[in-house]
């Protein structure tokens, strides 16, 4: 049998774009080793709609 992982999908989405109101949305999927990242994830990504490198925030 598979072992159980500390891995976990998680779905990173654009503050910046949420904040202003624009149409569509901008979304990453990607995963975390839940044991060494307890909190939840912020990193810079590109968004194409924006068209600039913006933080993406995991959302539930």
């Amino acid at each position: 049998m598979a072992k159980k992982g500390n891995r976990v999908q998680v779905i990173l989405e654009c503050t910046e774009h949420k904040a202003s109101g624009q149409p569509g949305t901008s979304r990453y999927i990607t995963t975390k080793n839940r044991k060494n990242t307890p909190d939840r994830m912020e990193i810079k990504k590109y968004n194409p709609i924006l068209r600039k490198q913006t933080v993406h925030r995991e959302i539930k």
